[in-house]
């Protein structure tokens, strides 16, 4: 029996419904997409019947979200799919700096070590994870998840369009069209997710309400194909921003290329006042502008297609609603600086899936799956006030290269004699460049945005009134923590195979794992004695699992009688940090707990055995 179908192998029988036949699936997921794919993915592991439709024929037809942080490869890692995804992604090591530069063949303006490759912050994202940041366009993720889940027993609906649902106190109708032959129909599921990106129908159909406002600026996305490696593979980048008069306008005021597979297969984009309505994208203009952005009047390139997006300021302050959930761009709708679009939909799937499998098995009671919005909205309110600010944080960096001639007009030449002069002025504008890259690394070098996420619920038990004090920037810096709330710390441990793993190896899975030390056999003890099969009990110290290192050690911060309880999406759901001897006292602690976090009592569970 595998990790992935061990809770259903060993419960089966818990599955107290007695009207069973009278859906035709557990979880319906309306989109493909990274939320709607990654939930499909984790609902089939944990054993859940889901059925997932898209109302086109196939995935992604154009990259769009790339930068796969840690804790979304995290994710990709409990769901067994890591080392499947590196073979589609471009490597941390050659994501390489973020270039600013006046074209591809002009002179450079700057540089700046992103996505932690640089010797000042890649230190601190080996010690944050066992995982390493990558770049996978999503024309590779969604398939590569979508393929996994059905794989794993999620059945997959292609050109079957959502046409809207009704639901009852027993479970969802959900009503469709087969766009192939017609026929409309309807599926009975227990519950809905709604997968279906930022013009979401079921978060208008829910009523959900959303703080901010959307297309405040406008941005034009040119694919094409073109061998750069002349300007590039020396010094690689997946991303360049071209200070260029050409592109010098819209809320960020430079162009950029954006390298969708080294080095051949391109993004070229520059903003465009939504006033004005549509750009000019025609093949001479389209052209005209890749050539300036390069620096290559005769450059060859092959078109692929043009499209424009909006940027967004806006999410949701309820994600669902009785028996339907939303996520992804349904519920935060932002730009892609910062590069938390997918990552932060991928998440919201593993929060949710997790709490749908419970709910569906009969471990939970309705608040764990109200936990969910409790947890997630204010993770979306961040990373789209993150994102929105990043774009804004541009603007340093394009003072310090001012263009403008007395005329009036503008020319690269005089930005660059302004910022290289050796004067007063040239001095100033040097070290105002320096502040502004300083700056940038809240977006591009932001470990603190992406793994300090912080949950407060019903399902998370705090252990302290005190607001966390942070000792860095907590922006920038990951502060590692077992408090309630916060995702278990990353530490190498050894197997009785001799070979180090993570803690983040031997948790998670769909379970909820104890962990204590060699002297909390009470807390062992206890854990056997609730026969919960859910529930597994990690004992560091023992030969199976043991700290050589002191790492665990070091980022415990409970006694080694002292235990912590781990839900299945890696958070810390309570701990007890002092020790505890008596199993019986154990046992009355992690029942407690349990209860309170899954809100259900444990006497409602049949017991495996």
């Amino acid at each position: 029996m595998n990790n992935f179908t061990s809770i259903i192998g060993a419960a089966d029988h818990l599955d107290n419904s007695s009207d069973h036949n009278e859906f035709d699936t557990d979880v319906f997921i309306v989109g493909t997409g990274p939320m709607g794919a990654t939930t499909a993915l984790a609902l089939a592991s944990y054993g859940v019947r889901t059925t997932m439709i898209s109302q086109w024929s196939w995935l992604a037809n154009t990259p769009r979200a790339h930068i796969t942080n840690l804790r979304a490869v995290e994710v990709l890692r409990d769901l067994g799919i890591e080392e499947e995804a590196k073979k589609y992604a471009v490597s941390w090591k050659e994501m390489g700096d973020t270039l600013f530069t006046t074209s591809l063949n002009g002179p450079e303006i700057a540089r700046l070590e992103t996505w932690g490759t640089g010797d000042l912050r890649s230190g601190d994202y080996v010690k944050a994870s066992p995982c390493t940041m990558l770049d996978i366009p999503q024309t590779y993720m969604e398939p590569l998840l979508v393929k996994n889940a059905a794989e794993r027993g999620a059945k997959v609906l292609f050109s079957t369009k959502y046409l809207g649902h009704e639901q009852d106190a027993n479970g969802v109708t959900v009503h469709l069209l087969n766009r192939a032959s017609g026929q409309e129909y309807s599926l009975r599921a227990r519950y809905l997710v709604g997968a279906d990106g930022a013009k979401s129908q079921i978060a208008e159909e829910l009523g959900l309400e959303f703080e901010g406002h959307t297309a405040r600026a406008g941005t034009a996305y040119v694919r094409f194909n073109a061998d750069l490696s002349s300007y590039v593979a020396h010094r690689p980048s997946i991303l360049h921003w071209i200070m260029n008069p050409a592109a010098d306008f819209g809320e960020i005021g430079m162009g950029l290329l954006r390298a969708v597979r080294p080095w051949d297969e391109w993004i070229a984009g520059w903003g465009f006042s939504v006033d004005d309505g549509e750009p000019d994208l025609s093949d001479e203009r389209v052209i005209s502008q890749i050539r300036t952005l390069v620096g290559d009047p005769d450059l060859q390139i092959d078109l692929q297609g043009t499209s424009t997006w909006y940027v967004n300021q806006q999410h949701a302050l309820s994600m669902s609603k009785g028996r339907v959930f939303c996520g992804g761009d349904a519920t935060h709708r932002h730009p892609p600086s910062s590069g938390l679009g997918s990552n932060t939909c991928m998440q919201d799937a593993y929060n949710l899936a997790w709490k749908l499998a419970y709910a569906v098995k009969g471990y939970a009671g309705e608040s764990l799956l109200d936990s969910y919005s409790d947890e997630r909205i204010p993770v979306g309110a961040q990373i789209v006030a993150r994102a929105n600010q990043s774009r804004l944080d541009y603007a340093p960096l394009r003072e310090c290269f001012n263009t403008e001639m007395g005329d009036g007009t503008k020319s690269i030449e005089a930005g660059l004699a302004r910022l290289q002069a050796p004067t007063k002025e040239g001095a100033e504008l040097r070290e105002k460049l320096a502040t502004s890259l300083e700056l940038k690394n809240t977006e591009f070098n932001a470990l603190g945005v992406e793994l300090n996420q912080r949950y407060s619920s019903t399902a998370v038990l705090s252990d302290s009134h005190e607001e966390e004090v942070f000792a860095l920037d907590p922006q920038l810096h990951l502060q590692a923590t077992t408090r309630p709330g916060a995702k278990l710390p990353h530490a190498w441990l050894v197997g009785a195979n001799g070979r180090r793993i993570s803690t983040l190896d031997v948790t998670g899975k769909g379970r909820f794992t104890l962990i204590t030390g060699l002297s909390g056999q009470a807390w062992k003890d206890a854990a056997q004695d609730l026969n919960l099969p859910f529930l597994d009990t990690l004992v560091v110290g023992e030969e199976q699992i043991k700290d050589p290192y002191a790492y665990w050690a070091r980022v415990r911060e409970i006694e080694e009688a002292g235990a912590l309880l781990v839900r299945p999406d890696g958070y810390i759901a309570w701990r007890q940090i002092k020790n505890t001897w008596e199993a019986g006292e154990a046992g009355k602690q992690l029942s407690l707990a349990l209860e309170q976090v899954l809100g259900t009592t444990l006497a409602s569970l049949v017991t495996a055995g």
